[in-house]
């Protein structure tokens, strides 16, 4: 494809599970093509995976690879950063100023204050700012989103999202757990930040709510653990909505089981993350009705982001591959200064914002024994 926009990447070295995903979803619609990287946190690691992917240009660290590639003539167009979070900031910081699009791995960044300044860098830059919420790219989750929308569930009342994991439920001596576990990198938010981000951001996608206030009661339940690995979230909406979310990374059993369910006075949808293809919705007073990706009942919103016949599955890495292919169109449509083609949508750096204030709100509130707080 000649026109694949030239990508660089942040971090994402051998042993990084994401970075391996977020190059396979760059790749996956043929819109990208990653031709830089500064892998790791050390020179001698970020040339070995760099040569290990056969990287035409490899730098030693984000902000010599930031100017030299502005300066180039057949530079990046875009970056993806995808180190642990409280890299974020600075890395986009630099590649912003330069006028290149930054595709960032959630959550925003690791501090509330960090995150207003981005917000501030991407208000001071050309360049755009894509935030890889990848759930939000899920095809039955576009079909819920459309729905509510259209008023097919009348006015929401109820909303319940939770997101359990197992795999913290011991400690454990790995990377991931290391820097997930750590104030230092991950941020104030344990399961809050890690999970309960993509918990909070997918309701707020599906049902186009603003939260109010919150109240939460986080736990750090595995002796030592500085950080929260289970939360009870209490929510209220402006306009009178109410919701609850449970994040947690010691729930035995549960792998990656996030689910959204959303009930208002006609109707209610149910959706679920290991079940992806599938979307219930439930007219008051009649039979559960089953919609499939690519079936009976699906609709645009969901068609446009679908790529195989139904009854196939598609999940994870399609839903990545969603969000990088939306940046495509972006990206395109803002350089040539003209219009996102219609149905085109994909989280930014606000949602980022309101990410780390969901964070940030819960710590405050379990702090004060779930007292009711707001946003910061």
């Amino acid at each position: 494809m000649a026109n694949r926009i030239k990508l660089g990447m942040v971090g994402g070295g051998n042993d990084a599970f994401i970075g391996g995903v977020h190059r396979i979803a760059s790749r996956i619609d043929d819109r990208f093509e990653l031709v830089a990287g500064a892998l790791s946190s050390t020179p001698e690691k970020s040339r070995a995976s760099g040569e290990a992917l056969g990287l035409p240009r490899i730098y030693d660290d984000f902000k010599s690879m930031a100017i030299r590639e502005a300066r180039l003539k057949d530079g990046i167009r875009a970056v993806a950063i995808v180190t642990p979070n409280h890299m974020h900031y600075p890395a986009a910081r630099e590649f912003l100023k330069r006028g290149i699009h930054v595709i960032c791995d959630k959550p925003l960044t690791s501090t509330l204050g960090d995150a207003k300044k981005l917000v501030k860098a991407v208000e001071a830059s050309d360049a755009l700012f894509v935030l890889t919420h990848n759930y939000t790219g899920y095809p039955m989750i576009r079909q819920a989103r459309e729905m509510v929308a259209a008023g097919d569930i009348g006015a929401i009342r109820v909303v319940q999202v939770e997101y359990p994991q197992d795999w913290l439920t011991v400690d454990q001596d790995i990377k991931q757990a290391r820097w997930r576990t750590d104030p230092a990198r991950s941020g104030a938010g344990g399961s809050t930040g890690d999970i309960g981000t993509h918990a909070y951001n997918l309701a707020s996608f599906v049902t186009g709510l603003e939260l109010d206030s919150l109240a939460a009661d986080l736990q750090s339940f595995v002796s030592g653990r500085q950080l929260d690995d289970n939360a009870h979230v209490m929510l209220r909406f402006k306009g009178g909505a109410r919701g609850m979310l449970w994040s947690s990374q010691v729930a035995p059993g549960n792998e990656n089981s996030l689910k959204l369910r959303v009930y208002g006075e006609t109707g209610g949808l149910e959706w679920s993350q290991e079940d992806p293809n599938y979307l219930h919705h439930t007219p008051f007073g009649e039979p559960k009705r089953l919609i499939t990706r690519g079936g009976a009942g699906a609709g645009a919103a969901a068609g446009r982001v679908s790529r195989i016949p139904p009854g196939h599955p598609e999940g994870y890495l399609e839903g990545f591959a969603t969000i990088y292919s939306e940046a495509a169109e972006a990206i395109t449509a803002h350089e040539a200064g003209t219009s996102c083609p219609d149905g085109v949508v994909y989280p930014d750096v606000y949602d980022g914002l309101r990410g780390i204030q969901f964070v940030d709100a819960c710590v405050r509130s379990s702090a004060r024994n779930a007292a009711w707080v707001s946003l910061g």
